[in-house]
């Protein structure tokens, strides 16, 4: 299933809650003559971005946009920069299933149940997070999912601001319904103090998705200026119908960055052509953001 294995031609090397409303319902009309924002169409939909930063509102929506046109299948993608005050998306309120990038949702919620309690996580709980994150693992997931319950998820997600995303029902946690939008809110969430998870809590979340196997570092951190600043969390399902499902998720800080990223897609051939829909849109925003 999703989440515990990869093929050898694949292997390649995580703000304040924000409500989880989409930038398109206000920058529907922006074009790239607007001052600080501009959208670019693509396969019927638009990249919409804005930025505090002179020419890079333009500049990132055509090049997100020349990055994904042509790709097979559907993608959707959000960005934050809090260097540059920059946010761009596309497609980012759409529904994919999820496949492993759950699995931060999964930690995060699990923390926030243990912070709750008044409690550490058990060394047991550790070991199913490490080998949740750092390996995809998928019966620790299962076992956590389990551990959480699904009114322990709900509840994460509602205090998260993650209200566009429907937990998979009967144990199938792979086939949560995300969106972009509110991974990216879980990013944000992750990298900047809060109401809903302690430091620590979020440093321990960031610090296993520092520490995922090499051969699971591919997708968003594709570009990456700083490898050693890389937190990152995949996802890959094949189904019968709409092909494989390749998402990627990831923070980026060092060198005085601070950002991140979620990419998801749908509908792809092959894993591999999932994968690069996912690194081509990476690399340019990393290097639009970072140069």
């Amino acid at each position: 299933m999703h989440g515990s294995r990869i093929s050898t031609s694949a292997r390649r090397g995580l703000a304040a809650v924000v409500a989880a409303g989409s930038l398109l319902t206000v920058l529907t009309t922006a074009t790239p003559a607007s001052a600080g924002s501009a959208s670019t169409p693509v396969g019927g939909s638009k990249v919409v971005c804005t930025s505090k930063k002179p020419g890079l509102a333009p500049a990132l929506s055509q090049d997100i946009a020349d990055a994904l046109h042509g790709r097979e299948g559907a993608s959707a993608l959000a960005v934050y920069d809090r260097r540059t005050r920059t946010h761009c998306e596309f497609k980012a309120g759409a529904h994919f299933d999820s496949a492993s990038v759950v699995k931060v949702t999964v930690l995060a919620a699990l923390l926030r149940q243990a912070e709750e309690a008044h409690r550490k996580l058990t060394p047991h709980e550790k070991r199913l997070a490490t080998a949740m994150i750092t390996k995809s693992d998928n019966k620790s997931t299962t076992a956590l999912w389990r551990r959480v319950g699904p009114a322990g998820i709900k509840h994460f997600l509602s205090l998260a601001g993650m209200r566009h995303t429907v937990p998979g029902t009967h144990g199938a946690w792979g086939l949560t319904q995300i969106t972009a939008a509110d991974q990216l809110t879980l990013m944000q969430l992750l990298t900047t103090d809060n109401r809903v998870l302690t430091a620590a809590s979020r440093g321990y979340a960031l610090d296993l998705m520092h520490r995922v196997v090499p051969d699971q570092r591919w997708g968003v951190p594709a570009g990456a200026p700083d490898p050693d600043a890389v937190h990152v969390k995949n996802g890959w399902l094949p189904r019968k119908t709409d092909g494989w499902r390749v998402n990627s998720v990831g923070t980026f800080n060092g060198s005085g960055n601070d950002y991140g990223m979620a990419v998801l897609s749908t509908g792809n051939h092959t894993m591999d052509d999932g994968v690069a829909t996912v690194e081509r849109a990476a690399r340019v925003i990393h290097r639009d953001l970072t140069h």
